[in-house]
């Protein structure tokens, strides 16, 4: 009877971290552009997604930016170089391009990560929820090109009260006279 018990008991804990570690596997990144896909911006233009192999990533990112847009990765806080940029301009996805936050809508949270409280245009982002740490949170992703980007907390300051917290080798910094001088 106790050698019955100690197997039921060692099959369950088995097929436990089987399923466990094959559930990880599928929900690497759940949202991915088709190729071909077009998303639509808040003016209506349309866009066409970025899609590419995991060996044209590699090859277009830094080992760091393919680690966070690509992996999930989070950078240390207090260490992106754009956590505590103050300058005026756009941010963009390091994988794609894409605008999608503004220098308007940045805040200081104290958390040591880049922090908004809206995205420039709420289309370029997609949402979706993270469980990795054993909790849901809701994780940030650009539309574009599917990239993490974050996750967004409901403790940010007015007139959202969210908290879009970012990691730096996600975004690229476009500063407002280097926008001004382009058109």
């Amino acid at each position: 009877m106790k050698t019955l018990f100690s197997f039921i008991l060692l099959l369950s804990l088995f097929l436990a971290c089987k399923s466990s570690k094959q559930n990880q596997e599928t929900t690497a990144l759940p949202y991915q552009p088709l190729p071909g896909d077009k998303i639509a911006n808040r003016m209506g233009d349309s866009i066409t997604t970025v899609v590419l192999s995991e060996a044209q990533w590699k090859e277009k990112l830094t080992p760091e930016e393919f680690r966070i847009l690509r992996q999930k990765g989070t950078e240390a806080a207090f260490t992106g170089d754009l956590w505590d940029n103050k300058k005026d301009g756009l941010y963009t996805c390091a994988g794609c391009d894409q605008v999608i936050f503004s220098s308007n809508a940045k805040y200081e949270s104290g958390t040591g990560w880049p922090s908004f409280f809206r995205p420039d245009d709420e289309n370029m982002i997609k949402r979706d929820t993270d469980y990795h740490i054993g909790y849901p949170r809701t994780e940030v992703l650009c539309a574009r090109c599917g990239g993490h980007l974050g996750h967004v907390f409901e403790d940010g300051p007015p007139p959202t009260g969210l908290r879009y917290c970012l990691n730096s080798a996600a975004l690229n910094f476009i500063e407002s006279k280097q926008v001004n001088n382009s058109k």
